[in-house]
């Protein structure tokens, strides 16, 4: 029961960290009001991302169809935020939502296609993800019926002044002791699980 519980926790770790990978690599939602502008940022960020992500979570499960469920898991997340900015009185175009399924349904295709060959998911799906993501965001984003309209019309809200940050604050976490400590965390744990998963065994 140990080894079983173990499996099933770091699945669900390994569904968070993967997740978590993609809405931190830059922007991963189009605002209307600069979509394209963030277009070759987002495609170089999220293809990449999509395929460390997935990949990540796809060889710890060994099941093909996991990038496609994590693709799924971030369509699901934006759809959210979109609702929720939707709710605050924005137009329903006001967020455009990023097409992930079909790229991660090739990976998984290119990984039970060569027999859950790993380099060969990497290479051949990476390369599918790659060309493939930033054309159907492309023509995700053609459908937005006017984008300059929707900016003027609807400007995002700003800091107040007594809020606005001094200097910048990115990359400020990336230095704390708490992100220091969870990413280690999160680099040590799966040897230690595969190390009791091992002396379980014995």
């Amino acid at each position: 029961w140990l080894r079983r519980t173990t499996h099933y926790l770091f699945i669900v770790v390994v569904a968070v960290n993967s997740t978590l990978l993609t809405i931190n690599a830059g922007d991963y939602i189009f605002y209307t009001d600069w979509a394209w502008t963030s277009f070759v940022v987002f495609s170089i960020s999220q293809s990449t991302m999509l395929v460390v992500g997935a990949i990540y979570y796809m060889l710890f499960t060994g099941v093909p169809g996991t990038a496609t469920y994590y693709a799924t898991i971030m369509t699901i997340y934006t759809w959210v935020a979109k609702g929720a900015w939707f709710a605050l009185g924005y137009p329903y175009d006001f967020i455009v939502v990023p097409v992930w399924i079909p790229s991660a349904m090739l990976l998984d295709l290119s990984y039970w296609a060569t027999r859950r060959n790993k380099h060969a998911a990497i290479l051949i799906g990476g390369t599918l993800v790659g060309m493939s993501l930033p054309v159907f965001n492309m023509i995700n984003l053609l459908l937005v019926k006017d984008p300059l309209e929707m900016a003027f019309k609807y400007p995002r809200p700003t800091l107040p002044p007594c809020m606005t940050p001094i200097e910048p604050q990115v990359g400020k976490f990336y230095n704390s002791p708490v992100a220091l400590g969870a990413g280690a965390g999160a680099v040590l744990s799966v040897p230690i699980a595969a190390l009791g998963a091992k002396l379980n065994t014995w």
